[in-house]
């Protein structure tokens, strides 16, 4: 092979290269060296322990569900009647539920984030789509930026039908995040700790805690669900309703 053909192939090839390190390189800042020459992990299979509502951990290994983000831990949102109920810690228990269903849970690798954290595509032992329940239910968001749109059919049918987050008023996560970060205005409230804001417009309140039979309304058991810790009691099939025989 000629010498200047072979000085033309080197040169276009480095070229190549260079460009693709200089598209790249900013994404490649946020993932530690160890993990770049690190090879693709396994999946991981085991019993999920719930951190919020986009992360679990198995094995010990956080992971984060590729393409969709839900309330976080502190965020609160408002329901329909414009009180404010914790969204981040309903999303977590919710997917607790939905994982103790069909166990264990098996999540495929996509990539490291920049927190060092495995993201994946989870499923439940049934072969159930965790991060397509967790949308189609209202309990998190189709995140346009990493999904690509991949669960935006699940998203609109969680709208249309006012599951979850869609029933009130809400901030996307990564919105929340932005605003709460360090030096920002803190949480509205620390979880477990009752407004008396709220406490003063309903009337209601979370002490002592109440059994459907000491329920006179359908209102009133929705307030809480949405708004006490021990809430999720009252909603026995998981479908959003407090005490059916009231509502």
């Amino acid at each position: 092979m000629p010498r200047r053909l072979i000085f033309l192939t080197v040169a276009a090839a480095s070229a190549f290269v260079a460009e693709w390190v200089m598209k790249h390189s900013e994404s490649m800042q946020d993932i530690p060296a160890p993990y770049l020459s690190a090879p693709e992990p396994h999946p991981l299979i085991g019993v999920a322990s719930v951190i919020d509502g986009d992360t679990i951990e198995v094995h010990g290994q956080r992971i984060r569900f590729n393409g969709i983000d839900a309330p976080e831990s502190k965020q609160y949102c408002d329901d329909a009647k414009g009180f404010e109920y914790p969204c981040g810690r309903r999303s977590a228990e919710a997917l607790d539920a939905f994982l103790a269903a069909s166990r264990p849970v098996q999540c495929t690798f996509a990539e490291w984030d920049r927190y060092h954290r495995f993201v994946g595509d989870c499923r439940r032992a049934d072969g159930a789509s965790v991060a397509a329940w967790m949308v189609e239910h209202g309990q998190a968001l189709d995140w346009p930026r990493y999904s690509h749109g991949a669960y935006a059919a699940q998203q609109a049918k969680a709208e249309a039908a006012k599951s979850g987050l869609w029933v009130g008023k809400f901030e996307a996560p990564w919105d929340w995040r932005a605003s709460h970060a360090v030096g920002a205005a803190p949480a509205k409230q620390p979880l477990g700790i009752m407004s008396r804001k709220l406490v003063a417009q309903s009337g209601y309140s979370c002490e002592p805690r109440r059994t459907c039979k000491q329920i006179s309304s359908c209102e009133e058991a929705q307030w809480y669900l949405q708004n006490c810790s021990w809430g999720g009691k009252l909603d026995r099939d998981g479908d959003g309703v407090a005490c059916e025989t009231l509502c």
